[in-house]
C-alpha cells in the first residue's frame, strides 16, 4: 500500500494534526469529560490508519523518486534511482 503524501511538509502537517488529536483528546479528559475522547477517531483520518501508517507513509514521502524496487523471478532489491536529466540541472 502506499501512504505518502505529495510532499513533506503536507504530510508533517497530517502528523501535527494526527498526534494533537490524539494527545488534545487524552489531556482534555480532566477538564471537559470523557466526551472528549470522540476526537482520537479523528486522528485515523489525518494518520490514514494508524500512526504507524502515517510513518510508512513519511518514509515512502521522502524516499520518492530515489528509489527504485526491481522484482526479479520473486526476489525483489532495492537500488538507487539513476536520476533524470531534470534532477542534474
Amino acid at each position: 500500500m502506499n501512504f505518502a503524501s505529495k510532499s513533506v511538509p503536507r504530510h508533517l502537517a497530517r502528523g501535527a494534526i494526527g498526534f494533537g488529536l490524539i494527545i488534545g483528546s487524552i489531556a482534555l479528559v480532566p477538564v471537559a469529560g470523557p466526551a472528549t475522547l470522540l476526537a482520537a477517531p479523528l486522528a485515523l483520518i489525518a494518520f490514514r490508519g494508524c500512526p504507524t501508517c502515517w510513518t510508512v507513509g513519511l518514509a515512502q514521502t521522502i524516499s520518492r523518486g530515489r528509489l527504485k524496487r526491481d522484482c526479479v523471478n520473486g526476489a525483489c532489491t532495492l537500488t538507487r534511482a539513476t536520476p533524470s536529466k531534470d534532477d542534474t540541472a
